[in-house]
């Protein structure tokens, strides 16, 4: 399960950023989760409920904001999000389409005490 080791380096990063910013906690973490991104939400959560304990995030709340696939049609050149796992641009049914979002995971925010 990787998402104990996704979960340690957040809680290094939080950890970073409070010490630059001479906070003492931090007080909620927003997450972007990407659908594609292989991070399984629940387990990610569990994780993070585990392990926070021990660290500057204890009293955290964890928020998680869940990216659908989002492409653009390399044939009609429309910007879409894909609301099921077929890869097909939904306007002109074309399969030539690049990934723009819905890959990753990004810590997007923290809130500092």
């Amino acid at each position: 399960m990787h998402e104990y080791s996704i979960v340690q380096a957040l809680l290094d990063s939080c950890e970073d950023y409070a010490k630059q910013n001479d906070a003492n906690k931090v007080t909620k973490v927003v997450v972007k989760i990407g659908v594609m991104s292989g991070v399984e939400p629940d387990l990610l959560k569990t994780a993070f409920d585990t392990f926070k304990e021990e660290s500057i995030c204890a009293q955290a709340e964890f928020v998680m904001n869940i990216q659908a696939i989002k492409i653009i049609c390399n044939d009609c050149s429309k910007e879409s999000e894909l609301k099921k796992l077929e890869y097909l641009c939904p306007s002109c049914k074309s399969d030539d389409l690049k990934i723009i979002d819905g890959e990753d995971m990004y810590l997007m925010q923290l809130e500092l005490e």
